[in-house]
Order: C-alpha cells, then sequence, then structure tokens
C-alpha cells in the first residue's frame, strides 16, 4: 500500500508511549477497505484541505512571538473555575440533558440517563512530553475519579489536545467503553484498554452502547501523534442520540458543506459542542473561527437558530496566535446577530441546554480588551430596505 511502511522492531522499541501505536494486521486492513481512505491516507471531505501552515514561516514566527501578542494569548489573572462537586453531578438533570465543560473540547453530556465524556484531557500539558507543550491556562475543574462512573468515552482525534495518554490510562481501569474514530483504537489497546471495550467506526458508521446511538459523522481535520504522520487513523465529528435528546460534537474542523447533510440525516440537536478556538489565517481549512462555528451550528439544525450552542476548543490552552478571549468575545457578538442561544459556562459549569444558560462574559474580567472586535460597525440610521442581519455578518480582520 503506498505510503505506508511499518517501523521496524528497534525503532518501535525506542518509541515513546505517548506516540501511541500504528494501526496493523486487520485493523490496518479496515483501514484500506474505507471509502474515506486512498492514495495510502485518510481523505477530507470537500476540496483539498490544508493540514499544514500555511504562509511563510518568517510571517508566523513575527505575530507568534510579537511580545504585545504573546501577552494577549494568556489570561491576566486566575481563570475563573467552577467548584464543581460531586453532589453537582450526583443528581439527574432535570430535563434528561446536562452538560459540564472541563475546559478545551472535554464535555460531560449525561443524556437520557447516560453519561458521556467527549476528549477528556486532564493532563497539565498537550504534548508527548511533560516538560514542555501547551500548558494548561486553568486547572482541571474537579479530578477525574470525580466524576463518577462514565458509560462512554468519545474521541475526535489523536491530537494529544483531544487524546491525553495519562487520562485514557486511567480511564482503562474503569467499565467505560470507548468510542473511537477508525484506526484510533491502535493507541487505545497499547494503552491498556481492552479490544472488547473498543467501538471504532469510519464516518457514518454507528453503534449502540446502553440506549445511545453513537455515529460517527465527518469533520475537516488531519491526525497525527509522532514523529511521522502517516495518515493512518482518521477524525471525526460525532452525533449521540438517547430516547429523548440528541447532542452533536465537532471535534476539530474546518468549515465545511457537510455540517448541512449531517444536520438534515441527524438533526435537529438539543445542544452542540462547537469547536471556534485555535483558528488562524494560516490554517483556515482545519478550524473554524467563531463566526464560521456559529454558521456551523446554524447549517445543523437546518438553518434556524435552536438549540444550545456550547462553544469549546478555547480558553484552556494557547495553541493559536489569537487573544485568548477573543472566541468567547466574537462568538458572543456572532450568536447575537444572528439569535442563536449560545451557553458561555466557566469550566466546570454544569447546564441544562432546555433551562437558563450561563451568560456572563466571565472571560473579560482576566483579559486585556480584544484590539479588533469581531462585529464590523453598522450604520443603521438613512438606511432603508435594508435589514441588521444583511450588514452584520463580515468580521472586520
Amino acid at each position: 500500500m503506498a505510503g505506508f511502511r511499518s517501523p521496524s522492531p528497534g525503532i518501535r522499541s525506542l518509541r515513546p508511549a505517548t506516540f501511541g501505536a500504528d494501526p496493523s494486521g486487520e485493523r490496518m486492513a479496515r483501514i484500506r477497505r474505507s471509502p474515506n481512505f486512498r492514495d495510502g491516507v485518510f481523505q477530507n471531505p470537500g476540496p483539498p484541505a490544508r493540514t499544514r501552515p500555511s504562509g511563510s514561516a518568517a510571517e508566523f514566527a513575527k505575530i507568534y512571538f510579537d511580545r504585545t501578542a504573546r501577552l494577549r494569548r494568556a489570561p491576566q489573572g486566575t481563570v475563573p473555575v467552577h467548584a464543581t462537586t460531586v453532589a453537582d453531578l450526583a443528581r439527574p438533570p432535570a430535563t434528561g440533558l446536562r452538560l459540564t465543560w472541563m475546559g478545551h473540547s472535554s464535555v460531560l453530556a449525561e443524556i437520557d440517563g447516560r453519561r458521556v465524556l467527549f476528549d477528556p484531557v486532564w493532563g497539565e500539558r498537550c504534548s508527548p512530553v511533560p516538560f514542555a507543550g501547551p500548558k494548561r491556562l486553568h486547572p482541571v475543574p474537579l479530578p477525574l475519579a470525580a466524576l463518577g462512573p462514565v458509560d462512554v468515552v468519545v474521541v475526535s482525534h489523536d491530537h494529544y489536545d483531544h487524546l491525553d495518554m495519562p487520562t485514557i490510562k486511567a480511564l482503562a481501569g474503569t467499565d467505560t467503553v470507548f468510542a473511537v474514530p477508525l484506526g484510533v483504537g491502535a493507541h487505545l489497546e497499547h494503552w491498556g484498554v481492552s479490544p472488547g471495550r473498543l467501538r471504532e467506526l469510519d464516518w457514518h458508521e454507528s453503534t449502540r452502547v446502553d440506549g445511545l446511538t453513537l455515529t460517527a459523522t465527518p469533520a475537516r481535520h488531519f491526525c497525527g501523534r509522532g514523529l511521522r504522520n502517516t495518515q493512518h487513523t482518521l477524525w471525526a465529528s460525532w452525533v449521540v442520540a438517547g430516547e429523548e435528546h440528541r447532542v452533536y460534537h465537532s471535534g476539530d474542523t474546518g468549515y465545511f458543506d457537510g455540517f448541512r447533510e449531517i444536520g438534515a440525516a441527524h438533526g435537529p440537536f438539543d445542544a452542540t459542542m462547537i469547536q471556534l478556538g485555535a483558528y488562524a489565517e494560516f490554517w483556515p481549512d482545519i478550524h473554524m473561527t467563531p463566526e464560521e462555528g456559529v454558521r456551523a451550528h446554524l447549517d445543523l439544525q437546518g438553518g434556524t437558530p435552536r438549540g444550545a450552542l456550547l462553544p469549546i476548543h478555547w480558553g484552556t490552552f494557547n495553541l493559536a496566535p489569537h487573544a485568548w478571549a477573543e472566541p468567547g468575545e466574537w462568538a458572543k457578538d456572532a450568536a447575537d446577530e444572528s439569535g442563536q442561544a449560545v451557553a458561555f459556562p466557566r469550566p466546570g459549569e454544569p447546564f441544562e441546554p432546555a433551562g437558563e444558560l450561563p451568560g456572563e462574559a466571565w472571560w473579560r474580567a482576566v483579559s486585556q480588551p480584544i484590539a479588533h472586535p469581531w462585529r464590523r460597525p453598522r450604520i443603521t440610521e438613512g438606511l432603508t430596505g435594508t435589514s441588521k442581519g444583511e450588514l452584520g455578518l463580515a468580521g472586520e480582520r
């Protein structure tokens, strides 16, 4: 097969455990049979996606290492983490659906009597080594063991800020089932998860776990943990449907037309968890801006503002040149323009999408002002035949 050669036993023995394991055997054979695997690699939906930074390295370095910009990329004080307690999570949600954002893309979804944990990352750094790499900007809201039993752990892809080896090893000692994209199971088995507790899915495949239906749906991203990015593990967004409720977790993705198709096939959703942080003009195809994130939510809901949008993939790690608080501010503006309800919980703050949503801009107390607001200034006096909505959804950059 083009593009794949298994490393020698000597090389594999020197490989750090955090790199995980390459797919092999029947798992690799199944990958080769996937309609999404061509020319030796998994392919993105839609037109070709740039998975490496575009533009010049010098231009990127100038922006990324600028002293003033670096200060804006971190909170200027202590992030107000909600003091989540075991008692908070022991009470069943009154409406049957409750979400608790643990930071970045980690979310505990309590849905129709079951508990689903998305992209759990409890490590101090999202890195293959404990002494370098992006470090947490706030602590985890509560210890992993304090979450209580989890029915399903869902992983969107194998990047370090979504798949954390110490967290997976801790969960491997429980009874939870792991739902992962095709190929990612090789990492989990390498870290002690038994094959019988893995549900490894290609896009559009589903599995049933304790009354929930979990479906892997397309996303526009890429994969890789080691020095050689072989593109042999899939990335995915996820739909989780219970008897009464359904939710969507985007994982990491660029904006694409597939959101409409996912919504038509599986929506509408009571809540979506949408990536809208760590974006940059250097990688526009694989991460969404806040405006794109809100648009993706509306696509998933059939074009109508409904359900609750929970912004994820921001606030916890410094992974892009934008200001730390920018995703929150811009998402708030974009949602206001569209009339979409958005939840802005503090890390660890449980909320029920059908109830009152946390909406305070809590980040403003610990961030520098955003230099360039997303919302374009609007002139409404003297205009005829033009609605505010027609003026609103393009941002200054």
